[in-house]
């Protein structure tokens, strides 16, 4: 360095006055500026760079930073920096970025250090989709879930959600039909509504209803995203009930293309069939119950042997298969993912009439038209076909099938099927699937045109189109069939199959033939999303980034239907409205309907890190919704999260917790799951009317307005903390709130409002509170992939309590499910107990003597020996069967319990997992069993009451009047389950046997779905999901079972 005297030296230049020193004094200063400059520049270096991940991917707002001082510089969009190091200071360069481990570099006279960075734990840097974004496991200040598309797959599943159970701390999902093409309940967090509990979906950012999930190919999917707590508060007024997002596959830049095709066949079983009373078990309770009700024994011999089967008859092996094909790759500027599938299962009840076949196409593409510009265009088409069978509820296949007589053959002798006659409402099922014709058939479009432009480096905005176009058509075919004496179902009026005769004026009758109804419904979805994305540094420790747009939504629907009468030959190849050959057309009719419906909304997103240590998260969303009234179309829907990194502080030491924290949430989101036009009244009901002395009929109020109408609205807290150990173990537990208000009813109400004429119902109104409270944990473990060994462990379990806070004014409580034909009401929403817990009797043992009935302290009318005690729940001293007095909480569908276990073992090639899952705590109602004399029973009945001390458990079985039937808990079972979802064995063969056959790998494997359920319910299934609504749930009136499947499958990859 000089040392220059400055000041002196322009004394000296101010006192010379001519022009020569003038001249000679600005070469002077010249000369200084440069020695000074190159003096400079020699004590400077100039370093430059790229940083990259493990991966060799460039890594951008990476900070460097020269060890000792405040100098600094971010790595720009490519990975990029330079930073200029004066040798005096430090000669160290520190490299930091959240998610990656620090890094010291000697710089040593060099000017270019390309830098690689190693991640701290490949999990906690996924990134996650949270709605109009993304962001990492490690900064997500919500609680969320991931789950990758390979462990979807894996299970060979038909349905998304059917691959997800177990899988997802929080999530419950239960099986509506194990059918072909059944759907599925979800629930995250709970019940939080009387009505529609199903969480959103978007595909690819496409919204999805949970009942169209059968169009989506489980194998198409990259990942699905699940955000439990406030914080899918983005979604606003349909958040409520949690959000799903599905992600499905990419291509990769600069990837060659690759083919992959996989396939699997596999052979389908029930998993359990009932045990029924044989032939001649049968004829000795039958007599024993005729006998003990004072009329003559049916069975004058009762050595009848195993009789009939039915279970055998209508229970069969079916197949399933699939098989999917997909090119994927990419160049420097587009990638693209395009594939193909199929996939058809028979049902193991029914074959081909229960049969479910889907064939799949989709393409996804994104390229980028210059530097800042980029086009995602995602396509999806789905065409399926369904047939299927009455299943679920009273006059079931199965349900007739449980109570058929094993004492009646399938056939008669003349090659008729049997009549069953001894009951009116239980037909021949194998008659039943014969004269069942149902199809639906459903082509959908889906797909997303996405333009994205980065104004900036930290600025991008995006512009959304997404559609949902669905065409539905749905044919039944209605034979004249007769299944015998006084059958409800006949639909004929002999054996003869002659049609019956409908007067439609003074002794004017036509024949009402066959029929057939078919519908088509057109249903789309339109949304237009643009929103702005910003993601900036400053100063190294202050990192912004926020979300800002808006979006349109519109939904519109139309159906037409048609039903004719007459169908030609009686034969289902003529079943088509235009072969009708009804006389006149005057029993055919027609109906129509069309419904739209639109969502305007605003959302903003605001985040903050401080030192990659402290992370906050601000969320307001504002929605319009044509489906409320007037005066509440519009609201607010805030909240806030945040998140303390504590294991980056200084003082953290604890070596082995490599990652810690904390995260809290709270916030308001809404549930407009509702029915269109529910706001309005309605003129569907009827009225009549005198017009000059004329009685003419009209239409009247049907259902009375509600302008006052509004969301539900759901305000959820969570806590949570997640951790990773020892590099391999990760930890997440949440503990939740979740309180629901203003939830839609529809009770009954004051006559004086004028819709209680026929056709006419009580308006819509909120009303009615629900909370949830819950605990969630999970914990994986993954061993070091680099070992030939390698192991991995994903285990969950969520605890649950649900309550319903309070009911509509004047309300007791609103009734549910029904117990048998024509009973009590089984399930209740009631204030102070779980959502459609089960209300009736509980029993405290059997009557063994007439001594013991006069003694007792309580009276119960009409006792008799071997009837059941009932608990006097009011204690006055007498069983009440009149009211509700006596009656209490016997169960409730909701689990105390659910975990979830998936395991995975890989060597040298072999692979081998397992999914198991478990609902622990759950009831289910027995109630497929008619209550009718000669209706066929379980076998427990063997253990009834026969005598004094015989048993204290089944009561005596008699035709005569008895309180044995009424709902009591001994129709009540424990649900609780443990069920082996997937195991799968499977051998990647070695690269050089690959190449031998011109693949790149080449994957073969066995696997077996539902193979091992351990449960004591004696149902089929104790996977029950709410079949008929929400308070149905649990209820069992023969439930259509999930298979037993077992398959083999492979894996090719070119």
């Amino acid at each position: 360095m000089f040392h220059l005297h400055i000041d002196k030296l322009k004394m000296t230049i101010l006192l010379l006055n001519n022009k020569e020193l003038k001249l000679m004094s600005k070469k002077f200063y010249l000369l200084i500026i440069v020695v000074f400059s190159y003096t400079f520049a020699q004590s400077q270096n100039t370093v430059k760079g790229v940083v990259y991940d493990e991966n060799n991917q460039t890594i951008p707002g990476v900070n460097i930073s020269i060890k000792g001082t405040t100098i600094g510089v971010v790595s720009d969009i490519d990975g990029k920096y330079s930073i200029k190091i004066n040798k005096a200071d430090s000669n160290q360069l520190v490299i930091s970025f959240l998610g990656f481990e620090e890094q010291e570099i000697l710089v040593a006279g060099r000017d270019v250090i390309n830098i690689t960075l190693k991640q701290k734990s490949e999990i906690l840097d996924e990134f996650v989709v949270v709605g109009y974004g993304q962001t990492t496991l490690r900064e997500v200040t919500g609680a969320t879930a991931k789950v990758r598309g390979e462990n979807v797959e894996r299970l060979n599943m038909s349905r998304v959600d059917q691959a997800l159970q177990g899988q997802v701390a929080g999530v419950s999902i239960n099986t509506n039909s194990g059918s072909p093409g059944g759907g599925s309940s979800i629930r995250i967090r709970g019940l939080s509504t009387f009505g529609d509990n199903d969480p959103l979906i978007l595909v690819d950012g496409v919204v999805y209803d949970s009942e169209g999930l059968n169009a989506l190919n489980p194998s198409d999917i990259e990942s699905i995203n699940v955000l439990k707590d406030a914080t899918a508060g983005i979604y606003g007024v349909r958040a409520a009930n949690g959000v799903i997002l599905v992600e499905t596959k990419k291509g990769k830049k600069n990837a060659k293309p690759q083919f992959e095709y996989s396939s699997y066949y596999g052979l389908q079983q029930t998993a359990k069939k009932l045990s029924l009373l044989n032939a001649r078990e049968y004829a000795i309770i039958k007599n024993e119950m005729f006998a003990n009700g004072g009329n003559p024994v049916p069975f004058a011999n009762v050595e009848l042997g195993e009789g009939t089967n039915w279970q055998d008859t209508v229970f069969q092996t079916a197949p399933t298969q699939n098989h999917n094909l997909s090119l994927s790759g990419g160049t420097k500027n587009t990638t693209y993912s395009i594939g193909g599938s199929y996939y058809s299962q028979d049902g193991i009840v029914g074959g081909k009439k229960a049969s479910f076949e889907r064939y799949n196409g989709r393409m996804n593409v994104s390229t980028s038209l210059s530097e800042k510009m980029r086009l995602t265009s995602v396509f999806l088409y789905t065409n399926e076909r369904r047939k299927g069978l009455p299943e679920n509820g009273i006059g079931s296949v199965l349900y007739n099938t449980i109570n058929a007589f094993p004492t009646d053959p399938i056939k008669t002798p003349d090659g008729n099927y049997s009549y069953l006659e001894e009951v009116s409402d239980i037909i021949n099922p194998i008659a039943q699937i014969a004269n069942t014709f149902n199809e639906a058939r459903v082509n959908k479009f889906v797909g997303k045109e996405e333009i994205a432009f980065d104004i900036s480096k930290e600025l991008t905005f995006t512009n959304r189109l997404n559609y949902n176009y669905a065409l539905v058509d749905n044919k039944s075919f209605g034979p004249l069939v007769w299944y015998g004496p006084g059958k409800a179902q006949n639909s004929a009026i002999n054996s003869d199959l002659d049609p019956s005769l409908v007067e439609i004026a003074d002794s004017v009758f036509i024949e009402r033939g066959a029929s057939v109804f078919e519908q088509r419904a057109t249903y789309l979805d339109l949304a237009y999303e643009g929103f702005l994305n910003y993601d900036h540094i400053f100063n190294l420790v202050h990192k912004f980034k926020g979300t800002l747009g808006g979006s349109v939504f519109k939904r519109k629907g139309d159906v037409l239907n048609g039903t004719a009468f007459n169908i030609p030959n009686n034969d289902v190849t003529y079943a088509d409205i235009s072969a009708n050959i009804a006389p006149g057309g005057f029993l055919n009719n027609t109906g129509s309907y069309e419904f739209e419906e639109r969502l305007l909304s605003t959302f903003l997103r605001l985040e903050y890190g401080f030192k990659d240590k402290y992370l906050i998260s601000g969320i307001l969303r504002r929605d319009g919704s044509s489906k409320f009234g007037d005066n509440n179309r519009f609201g607010y829907f805030p909240t806030v999260s945040g998140a303390w990194l504590i294991s980056e502080e200084d003082f953290f030491n604890i070596k082995p917790i490599e990652f810690m924290k904390l995260r809290m949430s709270y916030g308001i989101s809404g549930n407009d799951q509702i029915a269109n036009f529910a706001n309005r009244a309605s003129l569907n009901g009827e009225g009549v009317y005198v017009f000059d002395d004329i009685i003419t009929t009209g239409v009247a109020i049907g259902r009375a307005a509600n302008p006052d109408l509004k969301w539900e609205t759901t305000r959820q807290y969570n806590t949570g903390i997640d951790l990773a150990l020892f590099d391999r173990v990760n930890i997440t537990a949440n503990y939740f709130i979740k309180n629901t208000y203003n939830l839609l009813f529809q009770p009954d109400v004051s006559g004086i409002i004028g819709s209680y004429g026929p056709g006419g119902s009580s308006p819509i109104i909120n009303a009615g509170d629900v909370s949830n409270k819950g605990f969630e944990f999970e914990f994986g473990y993954a061993s070091d992939m680099r070992n030939d060994l390698r192991t991995n462990v994903n285990f969950n379990f969520t605890t649950l309590a649900n309550k319903v806070t309070s009911v509509p004014e004047g309300v007791d409580f609103l009734p549910g499910a029904y117990f048998g034909v024509g009973g009590n009401v089984a399930t209740r929403f009631e204030e102070g107990f779980p959502i459609g817990y089960f209300h009736g009797y509980e029993t405290d043992g059997i009557f063994q003597t007439q001594e013991e009935i006069d003694n007792a302290i309580l009276i119960q009318d009409g006792a008799q020996p071997g009837d059941f005690k009932f608990v006097d729940q009011n204690g006055d001293g007498e069983i009440n069967f009149s009211d509700d007095s006596d009656k209490t909480i016997i169960g409730s569908p909701i689990p105390d319990f659910i975990l979830g276990l998936v395991f995975g073992l890989d060597y040298k090639g072999f692979g081998l997992s397992a999914n198991v899952y478990a609902a622990l705590g759950q009831e289910i109602i027995r109630n497929f069993e008619r209550q009718q004399p000669y209706a066929n029973q379980m076998n427990y009945v063997i253990g009834r009451w026969t005598g004094a001390n015989s048993t204290n458990m089944n009561p005596l079985q008699t035709t005569g009047a008895t309180r044995n039937n009424v709902f009591s808990d001994y129709y009540v079972e424990n649900g609780s389950f443990v069920r082996l979802r997937n195991v799968q064995l499977g051998y990647t063969v070695p690269k050089k046997v690959a190449k031998y056959f011109k693949t790149e790998s080449l994957r073969i494997y066995v696997s077996a779905n539902n193979w091992l359920t351990f449960t004591r319910y004696s149902g089929y299934d104790p996977d029950i999901g709410a079949t008929a609504g929400t308070l149905s749930a649990g209820v069992d009136y023969g439930f259509y079972p999930q298979a037993k499947t077992i398959m083999g499958g492979l894996t090719i990859k070119l």
